[in-house]
């Protein structure tokens, strides 16, 4: 008899919610409401793209979600963790237990290895286990890099140990910030299959980007424009990254 382990669909996880949240930077003239009173639902287990131009507040509300910057005003609850008056400490503890994050430009430690990069993430959090550290390596095509360092790997490469970083920990909750911006075609298909298959274990993905073509393979695609949401729309057939192209 066949086990039935094996054909269980992984819990959704991540879900977001966001009531008239605000993010303003500079006084004055200076003035940038970032966030102009944000109202987003993103339910637990799902790939939502969102798109915008430069200054759109893209980027800080992923900043705002992920627990990096704290938002002027409004609700704000990620995860099942209301996030909503948390002190700094708080918010750490917050992005150490339930977000994993992936930069455009990687932001890897030049003077570790590819193993010693993700490894490091596990040793300063107190999750996951160093001892799997190799197969996620494994798991994002790097089994023969992993002890090379950051100057002697492709971007695409480079990239990879951020999502197994991201991934070390086991986090609920994705979280991309133009992950193909500095990436040829080919290898961001790669990176988007990597993500994508995250996302198929359960985990809420939340992917920032200007490249419109990516949206579809979102469940979800969010425009944004001066700080506020403009509009959402749904896929009913999110397509397979390999599929994705620009």
């Amino acid at each position: 008899m066949a086990d039935v382990r094996a054909f269980r669909v992984p819990a959704p996880r991540g879900g977001v919610r966001l009531r008239g949240v605000t993010k303003t930077y500079g006084t004055g003239d200076a003035r940038l409401n970032a966030l102009d009173g944000v109202d987003l639902d993103i339910e637990p287990g799902e790939l939502v793209v969102v798109l915008g131009p430069s200054g759109s507040g893209k980027t800080t509300l992923l900043n705002v979600i992920g627990g990096i910057e704290c938002p002027d005003g409004g609700e704000l609850t990620v995860a099942g963790t209301t996030l909503t008056g948390r002190a700094p400490r708080e918010l750490v503890a917050f992005r150490r237990d339930r977000v994993g994050f992936v930069f455009q430009f990687f932001n890897l430690v030049p003077t570790l290895t590819a193993r010693e990069n993700v490894e490091v993430i596990v040793e300063l959090t107190g999750r996951g286990q160093r001892a799997e550290v190799p197969g996620l390596l494994e798991q994002v095509g790097l089994a023969d890099r992993m002890d090379h360092f950051p100057a002697q790997l492709s971007g695409g490469q480079q990239q990879r140990v951020s999502i197994a970083r991201a991934l070390a920990t086991d986090p609920d909750l994705l979280l991309a910030d133009e992950p193909t911006g500095a990436l040829d075609v080919a290898t961001g298909k790669t990176v988007l299959n990597l993500l994508q298959e995250a996302n198929r274990q359960g985990r809420g993905v939340l992917m920032v980007t200007h490249n419109a073509s990516i949206a579809s393979m979102a469940h979800r695609v969010i425009t944004m424009r001066d700080g506020r949401v403009q509009s959402m729309e749904r896929n009913a057939e999110p397509a397979d990254a390999a599929a994705v192209s620009w």
